[in-house]
């Protein structure tokens, strides 16, 4: 059978059916990427050529109503196919307004997907546009939205281009709003595994009793309320890259678990008894005195030399101001605003003052 060329990008919050879909879709010979977000599915699309988008339209925050719509309007001439579990005459005509090329309920026979891939593949060339021509998609631009060019910033690019090819795990320090996770991504776009998922989780926000769970899955009747085996955050990160933000407020089992993942390369999900084999790139950001939590009992030593294989430290910007200029201009290229058939500039007064600021 004759080798696709064709980028798929299926966005779903529901992992299983992503990695169904994923899986059905690998078996049709398609390069395939994974997004279990809107949010997640931006990112991609920003820095990689796809040429069909696969999306659910229920989920948390940002729906797939609103995805449809920016892509419409971003990459007008990308196919777009919609995958829902809760059809409807009403939701139907919202999701072809929104410029999706066909419609499909949950469940579908793997025939039924092939069919609506091939026939969307086949609409988007027949308007005989190729993707790979958008401005917009350039692909040698791992490293875009990162600005500067201080000695500081520099230092950090030329480590982010030495990790980019290997698996060596990554421990980012910053501050808040330093832009740890936009290292992360760096990482993981410009490097050889780009074509793996990248997932990104805020240690933070989950409960401590919850933490095990969505990390590395769970099997069912493991706890009340576990109704279905579920895999967690590393299986979906499975041949990519798993980023843990915020990763030294992780409760201190959690932390063993996670230094016998990086030991051993396998988990075990809650419930269960057999452990499974992860492939994937761990990096993990903190804005926190990793060292100090360490004298204090918090974070457990050895868990931190083996997240420290790398370190990268993102600098402030008050410990870069010669970028602030670069930053400016980018911010009014991207949100600035015309007055007059004129795009409003920054004054050189007011420029002199953010950098005193």
């Amino acid at each position: 059978m004759p080798l696709n060329k064709e980028n798929i990008l299926i966005v779903d919050d529901d992992i299983k059916i992503l990695e169904l879909l994923a899986r059905r879709l690998k078996e049709f010979d398609y390069h395939v990427f994974k997004a279990i977000s809107v949010k997640e599915a931006l990112f991609i699309l920003k820095d990689t050529p796809i040429d069909l988008l696969i999306t659910d339209i229920q989920m948390p925050e940002v729906d797939g109503i609103q995805l449809l719509k920016y892509v419409n309007e971003h990459y007008p001439s990308m196919p777009k196919l919609v995958v829902t579990g809760y059809p409807s005459v009403d939701g139907a005509l919202e999701v072809i307004k929104s410029g999706a090329m066909d419609y499909m309920a949950k469940p579908f026979t793997k025939a039924e997907l092939k069919m609506a891939v091939e026939r969307a593949l086949e609409q988007g060339r027949a308007q005989q546009v190729s993707l790979v021509t958008v401005p917009s998609q350039k692909k040698n631009l791992p490293f875009k939205d990162m600005v500067g060019e201080s000695p500081a910033f520099n230092q950090v690019l030329s480590i982010i281009d030495r990790v980019k090819d290997n698996r060596a795990t990554v421990l980012i320090h910053g501050e808040s709003g330093t832009g740890k996770e936009l290292v992360a991504r760096a990482i993981h776009y410009s490097g050889k595994y780009s074509k793996g998922p990248f997932i990104a989780v805020n240690c933070g926000a989950i409960p401590d009793n919850l933490q095990e769970a969505e990390l590395f899955g769970y099997t069912k009747g493991a706890f009340t309320g576990a109704d279905q085996d579920r895999s967690g955050f590393f299986q979906a990160a499975s041949g990519g890259t798993l980023f843990l933000d915020e990763i030294g407020t992780a409760c201190l089992d959690v932390q063993t678990k996670l230094l016998r993942a990086l030991q051993e390369k396998e988990i075990t999900k809650v419930g269960s008894r057999t452990s499974e084999k992860v492939d994937l790139r761990i990096v993990a950001a903190t804005n926190m005195d990793v060292l100090e939590e360490i004298k204090k009992k918090n974070f457990r030593e050895d868990l931190y030399y083996r997240l420290t294989v790398v370190e990268i430290k993102v600098p402030p910007l008050r410990q870069r101001k010669s970028d602030i200029s670069l930053l400016v201009d980018r911010f009014l290229q991207k949100y600035g605003i015309e007055y007059r058939d004129r795009l409003l500039r920054i004054d050189t007064e007011a420029l002199k003052i953010l950098e005193r600021y």
